[in-house]
């Protein structure tokens, strides 16, 4: 398997990268704009577009924001209304894992920021059945979060006819460096097919089911048709494309100022991103691991080291060690779907990506790993200086007499009176 000289991405990344004759990889590469882009003139290029969606009316919303209880929400919806000027709308789509800590924090946000919200609850009968055909079909727990996250605001926009969707920061670019950030790409149905649900479409879903799913069980999530989307008019643009997109320094700025929480996840250093969810950087990420041979501390660390807080060598530690650790989420996920052990690892194994595992004795052993590449001809020779610090912050659980052991399907929140 070939790595990234620079980062610690493999060649075999689901989304896809290329390496150059150095041995660095086109995330690293575009990621080199942070530091050569004039940020300024983008972002007055970002309130351009933004003057053109501006209503008249302050009762009117000019855009339309999906948020999560965790991950970038609270900076972008900052950005969009103290630095935009906008008057947004907030749409979350209930992933059904979620924390009790993800409830808080997504109540919190929007008491803070003072805006209308909309929630979308699928039913759990419905998010199992699908999530049974999609362990099936791609070996993901996951696909219906995605889908519901990409799709609900771009129905919800499409309907109130709300032609602006903003997003964050979008993989393609900033982790795989498909695109640049002059590209200035948009989310589209192309877009969110091929780096958001594995390829996989809901009507695809559907059909491939085998006659388990009707397509009217997965128009949820289904994205607008294009007729739907020319008659509304609505685009949807990423912050990421006209900002210089630092995800901790983002979070370490919000939290200063709207004091969320933050927690620490299995298997990841990382403890901003994702404390909505049981499973994203526990189970979820354990099975990524299985089908690819890396995890979710790896794509951390490849940021940490791009944005010059992290060295190679330390960014390899780290992903190693909390790649070796089991989730512990998973007999809570086994329970909720109704699944047996054996069952759930049959499907996984069915998705090995056959670049990084091998089966030998019965055993599934990995082929390579980045610790094999730790000192590849031509690390020194693209090596960035790595001055930190890379610390993230673990504030302390608002209300720790109550166990967050089970799934908060809905939950009412908590504010605190400061707030009120």
């Amino acid at each position: 398997m070939r790595y990234c000289t620079r980062c610690l991405y493999p060649e075999n990344h689901p989304l896809h990268l290329t390496f150059d004759n150095a041995g660095v990889c086109s995330g690293c590469r575009v990621h080199e704009e942070k530091y050569t882009l004039d940020w300024a003139a983008r972002l007055d290029d970002l309130k351009k577009l933004a003057d053109a969606y501006r209503s008249r009316k302050r009762s009117v919303h000019d855009c339309v924001i999906p948020v999560s209880g965790a991950r970038d929400s609270w900076f972008i919806v900052h950005t969009v209304k103290h630095v935009l000027g906008l008057h947004p709308l907030l749409v979350t789509y209930n992933k059904h894992y979620n924390t009790r800590r993800g409830i808080r924090n997504l109540a919190l946000l929007r008491t803070r920021l003072g805006c209308d919200i909309l929630s979308q609850t699928v039913a759990p009968q419905t998010v199992k059945k699908i999530t049974l055909e999609t362990l099936r079909l791609r070996g993901s727990l996951y696909w219906h979060c995605l889908a519901g996250t990409t799709s609900f605001p771009v129905q919800v926009a499409a309907r109130f006819r709300i032609p602006l969707v903003i997003w964050g920061a979008h993989q393609g670019l900033d982790q795989v460096g498909m695109f640049s950030h002059t590209d200035e790409v948009e989310m589209t149905r192309k877009y969110r097919k091929e780096h958001d649900l594995m390829g996989l479409e809901a009507e695809e879903l559907a059909q491939q089911s085998a006659g388990r799913l009707t397509q009217e069980e997965v128009a949820p999530f289904a994205y607008p048709s294009d007729r739907e989307i020319a008659a509304s008019g609505v685009r949807g643009i990423y912050l990421g494309n006209y900002l210089p997109w630092d995800s901790k320094a983002q979070h370490e700025a919000m939290l200063d100022l709207y004091g969320y929480e933050t927690a620490a996840q299995q298997r990841t250093f990382d403890s901003y991103n994702d404390v909505d969810c049981f499973h994203y950087s526990g189970l979820h990420d354990h099975i990524k691991f299985l089908k690819w041979g890396y995890g979710k501390a790896t794509d951390h660390a490849c940021r940490e080291i791009r944005l010059k807080r992290l060295s190679r060598e330390a960014g390899i530690r780290l992903a190693l060690d909390h790649a070796a650790r089991p989730p512990q989420d998973l007999p809570l996920f086994l329970d909720w779907l109704g699944m047996e052990r054996a069952e759930f690892d049959a499907l996984i194994d069915a998705q090995r990506d056959p670049r990084a595992w091998a089966q030998r004795n019965g055993r599934w052993e990995l082929q390579d790993s980045v610790a094999h590449h730790a000192d590849a001809p031509g690390v020194d020779d693209v090596r960035l200086a790595s001055g930190g610090p890379c610390d993230f912050r673990i504030t302390p659980n608002r209300q720790p007499d109550i166990p967050d052991d089970r799934y908060i399907l809905v939950g009412r929140g908590w504010v605190d009176n400061e707030t009120r």
